[in-house]
This record gives structure tokens, sequence and C-alpha cells, in this order.
């Protein structure tokens, strides 16, 4: 697999890393780096060797699952919306125009795409705003 680094570095940013499960934003209960889904439960703690093991297999996937959607994709641009598709998940990355302008290399109009995902529970998120921010910037390195 091509070298997450950058991935990792966003996600751990963006997301923080709690050990005892939350409400995200978007209404999901959540652990760890952001995990959402199999394995997490109310009031059921993690520890920080399963948050880690999570992180690595959830990057994992979603990298794996990016690259089917958008299979040109490599480096930092990989990382960049494998990080999109991991805050949002691969069905929203699936669906989107943002797809389409991966998929075309129309890298400024995936720039103005990517803007537009930063809401949650009808609210726009700073922290959102920021990621999208950081995707970009990784979008042009």
């Amino acid at each position: 697999m091509n070298d997450l680094a950058e991935l990792y570095v966003l996600i751990k940013k963006f997301e923080g890393c709690r050990l005892m499960p939350y409400w995200c934003p978007a209404g999901k209960l959540t652990c760890g780096y952001g995990a959402t889904g199999p394995g997490v439960f109310p009031g059921v703690p993690w520890t920080q060797a399963q948050a880690d093991q999570r992180l690595e297999d959830d990057a994992v996937r979603f990298v794996a699952g990016t690259l089917a959607l958008c299979p040109t994709l490599r480096g930092n641009k990989l990382c960049a919306i494998a990080d999109f598709a991991y805050n949002l998940g691969l069905g929203r990355l699936k669906a989107s125009t943002l797809r389409k302008q991966v998929n075309a290399g129309r890298w400024q109009s995936v720039v103005a795409e990517l803007n537009k995902w930063v809401w949650a529970g009808g609210k726009k998120l700073t922290g959102l705003v920021l990621r999208r921010k950081a995707e970009s910037v990784l979008l042009t390195r």
C-alpha cells in the first residue's frame, strides 16, 4: 500500500483520540480516532492499543475503498481524498461530484468541491473548514 504518513497526520490532527465513546456532531457513536460502527459501544472505553490498531485498519480500508473509486490517485492526493472518505464515508465519496472531478483530474474543481463539505448536524463547523483546507493543501504538494 502507498505511504500513508500524510493520511495518519490528517486523521490524528482532526479526529484526535478519545478512548471513551462519544456522540459526534453528526450524531454517530464514535471512539478512538473517529472510529464508528463495529466495536464502538456506549460506555465501553477503548485502550490506546485498540485505538491505534483501529486507526491502522480503518486507514488501510479507506485507502483501498478510495482507490476503488478513484483508481488514478497516488501519494498526497490519495491521502487527501482518503481522509475525506475517512471523515465522511466511502458512500458519500462514491456519490459525490467531488469524485467526478477527481477522476477527471480537475484539481481546482476538486478543491471547490471539498470546501462544500463543511457542515454537520445543520451547522458549519470550523473543524471541518480547517480539515478541508488541510486536504486541499495536500492536493497541491
